[in-house]
This record gives C-alpha cells, structure tokens and sequence, in this order.
C-alpha cells in the first residue's frame, strides 16, 4: 500500500506530496500533480526532512541526574559519582530508562540512535545486555545500536581483564567497538587496540577522543595516523575531540587533513561538552566543542550528538536534535542549513555508513516539522511532529511497549 505525506515543504522541491511505498520513498511530485491513494495524511505547513539520528546517547544512564551527585561538576566527577552507585544499578532499571528515552527521541522525531553502553570490570555485560534488550523492544519504532564503552586501562598488564569483558561483549552481540583512549595510561596504545579489535571482529568504531582540554591528547590525529599509513578502509568515528579546539589553527588545519584522508567522521557534543570542560578557566574560556568549521572545510563528515541525557554528565537535555542543532547555531557559530544535516544526514553517515537524503528510493525514515523554514523548526522546537520510520506512520500506540 501507498501512503502520501501531502503538501509538506522540501528544501529543494518546494511544496510537494511525498509517496511511500514498501518503505521506500516512491515518489516526489508537485502537490495535487498525481491521483492521490487510499492513505492520505495532510501536512500543509510542515517542513519535512530525514529522520533525525542521535549518533551518540548513553541510554544506560538516562534520566539519572537527581539519583546521582556530582558537586565537582567536571567529567572525573560525574564518572565517579556514578562509581559510587553503580551496584543500585540494576537490568530492569537501565532498560526501563532506556526504553524512555528512545521513547521521548522517537517523539521528537528521532528514527535512529547509536547508544554507548558502559562495559566495565565491576559491571560487567549489565548495561550491555540491558541496552540490547531495549534496542529489541523498540525495534517497532527506532533503530538502535549498541557501542561498548569499554573501561579502562585496556593497555598492558593491567588491562587484560577490560580486554577479556571486550570480548565478552562482542559476543553478546554488540553492534560498535567504542572507549575513551584519553583515560588510558598508554593513549596511543588504546587507539591502537580499539581499532585492531574493531577491524579483526568486522564492527564499526566510535571512540570517546581526546574528551579533555590537555594539548597534549591526539587521540584523534593518533586514529588517523595508524589509518592512513596502511590505507585502512573501515567505518571509523571519534565523538568528542575537545583538546583539538585549542590547538594552533595550523595544526588543527593539519589535523583536519588527515581525519578527512582517513575518512573518521567527527560527532561534536555541545551539551555535555560546554557542561563539563574548561571549569576551573575563568579567564577566555573555552567552549570546548571540536573545531567543526575548521574540520567541515577539510572534507571531514562532521556529526552531532546530544550525549547525555538528564545525568550527572549533563544534567539537561531534552532528547530533541533541534536542542542540538540550535546549540550547534549558537555556540559553534554553524548555519542553520547546516547545522539540521549534523543531525540528519551527517549523523546518518555515522551511524548507518551513508548519508540519507529525501530522495526517490531512499528508505523512509521522516520527521515532519511543523514550522514554515529550518530556522524556524530550530529556533521553536515545536511540537507535534509526524514521523515515519520504515514507511509506517509511528503514533503513540505503536510506542505502547508491554
């Protein structure tokens, strides 16, 4: 069956009626050009695009800022405060969070995520099973992936243990390879590991990179280095990237270079970046969001995310990417053309592997926003929005998880 999302507003089209059939977009024509079908659906003076795609949540710890305290504020404080709670932490909980979550994303438009899901010595598999039971339960209405987050050290003696529930965790079933070099005592020789692991088990890779303002952290230019020299060809992602942001522009030029050369997407994280970093600079204080200008002009795929949601890493958040995307306006001095693509078809390339675009034959994943222009959409982040995921209409019902 043919359903038809009448009379909304495409960027380059115009005014159009958009058909979808079998879950692909079949047809884009001026409005009232063609016969219309049995399923109509009209929606003049919305603005219509991709569905949005969070390329980098932590669903595992949704919705926990009032359960978990973090007086210090920065990023060692909000680790370990959840530390201290970790063992209160229990499977139906992360899942009954999770599911809320997505739920909320989906609402707001939001048909993809990719979700980091903490993997540690002390916890165990407890997010990552909890995260893979959520991402089952939602498949109806939003796709998920699952990204360990490995602990650390991962490096030397001391890290055989994080390498033995590395594994553990890709023969759960795990969907990406993901850490935080920076936190390791050998940075380099994370970046290494993570990505000879990812590459040897076939499995994407997103690392948490250089999330600290230290000049010294190349966490990013290390991944690009090791790609480049032996012309790997691998689905590559770095989120984060802050020590970047004060480098000397030459050598964030020359950086930039390289990640495009090596094809890493790059997700920036306004959030929880301009929450956490730059705390105890009063003076010029840094912004801490990577250089997306800088990296965008290099050829470089630039994402962004909202990170956390509502936790002790960022208290905030609304689990809506026009929230990110008008950060991304404000704070990284993007274009809001531009910054809507870092939430939609940017994001796409980092999670699927491709960019997804409103095109004939392209899978129907859509929100449709009510508001006359992009701007307007970001600016007001109105509600109401009509979402497709798969070519089917997703309402409150089939979000209705038993």
């Amino acid at each position: 069956m043919t359903i038809r999302l009448s009379s909304v507003t495409h960027a380059v089209h115009g005014t159009v009626d958009v058909d979808i059939t079998d879950g692909l977009i079949s047809s884009i024509s001026p409005t009232g050009t063609t016969p219309s079908p049995a399923e109509v659906h009209d929606l003049q003076g919305h603005i219509i695009s991709t569905g949005f795609v969070e390329p980098h949540a932590h669903l595992d710890k949704a919705f926990l800022a009032d359960r978990i305290d973090n007086p210090q504020g920065d990023l060692l404080g909000a680790i370990n405060g959840l530390e201290d709670v970790r063992a209160t932490i229990t499977h139906d909980d992360i899942v009954e969070r999770a599911i809320r979550g997505a739920t909320v994303m989906s609402r707001n438009g939001v048909t993809s995520i990719r979700t980091h899901a903490d993997t540690t010595t002390s916890g165990g598999l407890t997010s990552v099973l909890a995260l893979l039971e959520a991402k089952r339960r939602c498949a109806a209405f939003i796709d998920i992936q699952v990204a360990m987050l490995l602990t650390w050290p991962v490096t030397g003696v001391d890290g055989a243990n994080s390498r033995a529930v590395a594994l553990d965790a890709i023969a759960a079933g795990i969907d990406v390879v993901g850490g935080c070099p920076h936190l390791d005592p050998d940075p380099s020789g994370a970046v290494e590991y993570f990505l000879r692991l990812a590459v040897e088990h076939n499995l994407p890779l997103d690392l948490h990179a250089d999330e600290n303002l230290r000049p010294t952290s190349r966490d990013l230019e290390t991944l690009a280095n090791i790609v480049n020299s032996e012309n790997l060809v691998h689905p590559l992602s770095a989120s984060h990237c802050v020590s970047l942001s004060i480098q000397d522009e030459s050598t964030i030029r020359e950086t930039a270079d390289k990640v495009a050369r090596a094809n890493i997407n790059v997700t920036a994280l306004p959030h929880t970046n301009l929450f956490l970093q730059g705390r105890d600079i009063h003076s010029s204080n840094p912004r801490a969001i990577t250089p997306v200008q800088l990296l965008s002009a290099a050829g470089v795929n630039v994402a962004a995310g909202a990170d956390n949601l509502q936790d002790p890493f960022n208290p905030m958040g609304r689990a809506d990417p026009l929230e990110t995307a008008a950060l991304m306006v404000m704070a990284a001095h993007q274009l809001p053309v531009n910054a809507l693509q870092m939430v939609t078809s940017n994001a796409a390339k980092v999670v699927h592997n491709h960019f997804h675009t409103v095109d004939v034959g392209q899978r129907a994943n859509l929100v449709a926003v009510p508001a006359t222009n992009i701007r307007e959409a970001i600016a007001m982040g109105p509600p109401d929005r009509f979402v497709v995921y798969g070519g089917v209409v997703i309402s409150n019902q089939k979000r209705n998880i038993k």
